[in-house]
């Protein structure tokens, strides 16, 4: 059986107040008895089952589960699996009804979890930061055993999420999860898809960099592999903003939404090739005029001019 390893975000950073209760559950998973004034509590948004940026989603039943799996889960920063970086732990969780109906058609719901952390003077900055609503965004870390198809019903087929067929929208629902690693304060993504990260492989391999954690040269390897995505990612996205830019110069009426929208599925020669196209369509429509006439150049006495040397 595969096992797909999802990390989604953001969720968000919620105010809450320790009570009588927190503070039993909150104990059960201390080693030593701590009291109201020793701990700080905060409630996180931790996923929904709404079609996310990727066309993905979490079922109902995978809510259920997640909430049961992330009890007891510590929260980290950047998906940095380090004992250095453990700041809290959720030690309660309950999935919640919103308004409304996700694009899936169902109920909305997200699963909300309760964390604790210690009042001293190593997170008081942190808590100020919390407090303040600079750390407010979090994603998290888990594994599910299947990520079904809404057009065929099956996983690993050929359909795209996002994509119509026979009007038909196409996205992807996560369900059965396996485990769950670890929930992460992150910063506000700047792309689209910046922070969802998929790895496929045999149940219990985990993820990639828990597994090279003991062998530093190939996590070295991993790291510098992340950064030359990274660049490859920055590349194709400077490729479609400046495709969509040229499109709606040269098309006053084109819907720039919906290009796109289209521009995030085309690879690099198509955009580079519609790039090109839009660009003679715009020489074409705007031909380049000298800005200084040259020596003995006849003046057209009606024709407007920028520059009077």
């Amino acid at each position: 059986m595969f096992v797909l390893d999802v990390r989604k975000e953001p969720g968000s950073v919620i105010r809450h107040s320790v009570s009588r209760e927190d503070l039993l559950l909150i104990n059960r998973l201390a080693k030593s008895e701590l009291g109201p004034d020793q701990v700080y509590t905060f409630a996180v948004r931790l996923c929904d089952n709404e079609v996310d940026r990727d066309w993905e989603r979490f079922d109902q039943e995978a809510l259920e589960e997640l909430s049961r799996l992330f009890v007891g889960r510590s929260g980290i920063f950047d998906h940095n699996w380090s004992a250095e970086g453990q700041t809290a732990r959720l030690y309660k969780t309950e999935v919640c009804r919103e308004e409304g109906r996700t694009m899936a058609g169902d109920e909305a719901r997200f699963l909300k979890g309760y964390a604790y952390m210690l009042r001293n003077e190593k997170n008081q900055a942190l808590i100020e930061e919390i407090e303040a609503g600079i750390k407010k965004e979090v994603s998290i870390g888990c594994s599910v055993s299947e990520r079904v198809c809404s057009i065929c019903g099956q996983s690993g087929c050929v359909h795209k999420g996002g994509k119509r067929y026979d009007g038909r929208l196409c996205f992807f629902t996560l369900s059965r999860p396996t485990d769950a690693y670890e929930w992460s304060f992150v910063a506000v993504p700047a792309q689209r898809k910046a922070g969802v990260i998929k790895a496929f492989g045999q149940e219990g391999e985990g993820d990639l960099k828990r597994l090279l954690a003991g062998r530093p040269g190939y996590l070295k390897q991993l790291e510098a592999l992340e950064k030359e995505a990274q660049l490859g990612r920055s590349y194709m996205e400077g490729l479609r903003k400046e495709l969509v830019r040229l499109a709606g110069l040269a098309d006053e009426a084109l819907d720039l939404t919906v290009f796109s929208a289209l521009a995030e599925r085309m690879e690099e020669r198509e955009l580079i090739e519609m790039t090109k196209a839009y660009r003679h369509r715009l020489d074409s429509l705007y031909p380049p005029r000298p800005q200084i006439q040259s020596r003995g150049a006849a003046v057209c006495a009606d024709e407007d001019s920028e520059f009077v040397v």
